[in-house]
């Protein structure tokens, strides 16, 4: 038993904690309190740190899920408001097509007084003309020609007055 030194590496390990135990004893216990106590500040900063991802994974989701209702409301929105502007347009085209008819009417309306007028001086013109013939062939020439002559040039002016 004393030869074998395993025995004397026994009795030195006991001396060795015997003598020195206590000196190593208080750093070794206080660095291993020290490592226990980073390790639970590290778990505390972990866990606060997972409180504050999940509330700020919370106010993710609600500020998501209010901007896609914002988004709906707006889209909505942007649907009844081009559904009045389309029926806007069209009341504003059916206005625009009234009132290109109404002016198509009146060119045409006038069209047809200018004509109206035209045929009316030119038959004038012409019954004039026929008149002034059909005096002078039965007239004779030197009897009262002057009144005839005169008659015969104040009828345009009359027919005219007449017209209008």
């Amino acid at each position: 038993m004393f030869h074998d030194p395993r025995f004397w590496s026994a009795v030195a390990f006991v001396l060795f904690f015997v003598l020195f135990g206590r000196s190593l004893w208080k750093p070794l216990v206080s660095a291993l309190d020290g490592r226990a106590e980073r390790i639970r500040a590290e778990l505390d900063e972990a866990a606060r740190l997972r409180r504050e991802a999940e509330q700020m994974l919370e106010d993710a989701t609600r500020d998501r899920e209010a901007a896609i209702a914002e988004a709906k409301e707006l889209v909505e929105h942007s649907l009844r408001e081009a559904a009045i502007i389309a029926e806007q347009a069209n009341k504003n085209a059916a206005a625009v097509a009234a009132r290109c008819e109404q002016m198509a009417k009146d060119r045409i309306a006038s069209a047809e007084r200018s004509a109206l007028r035209e045929v009316r001086e030119m038959a004038i013109e012409i019954a004039i003309q026929a008149t002034g013939e059909t005096l002078a062939a039965s007239l004779n020439a030197d009897t009262d020609g002057k009144i005839v002559d005169k008659s015969i040039s104040d009828m345009p002016a009359v027919l005219s007055q007449r017209a209008a």
